[in-house]
């Protein structure tokens, strides 16, 4: 059973991604990021290989597309607030980027 972060360990999984663009969303205990691409094919090629882990890990994005921007906000809705997972599918979207 996944569990909400503790003060513990928010620091430890979140300070990383911080460091590549994601921030903590306002009002939410969430993360997003915008993730830019050289063209719409790009951007949906890239949201179809995380689709592939989203389904895996049954772990779900709050995401949205124009044209060249993808706009990620990540939360487990199950714990009302960030978990290990959420983590997890953003070290992986970064990498998916290139990142």
């Amino acid at each position: 059973m996944t569990e909400k972060l503790s003060e513990e360990t928010r620091g430890p999984l979140l300070d990383p991604l911080m460091a590549t663009g994601w921030a903590l969303v306002d009002g939410r205990d969430a993360i997003h990021k915008s993730f830019e691409f050289d063209n719409f094919v790009e951007a949906f090629g890239w949201m179809t290989r995380v689709a592939i882990w989203a389904e895996k890990w049954d772990h779900h994005p709050e995401w949205s597309n124009v044209y060249k921007t993808v706009d990620v906000t990540l939360t487990t809705h199950d714990v009302g607030g960030l978990s290990a997972l959420d983590a997890k599918l953003a070290r992986k979207m970064d990498k998916l980027a290139g990142g």
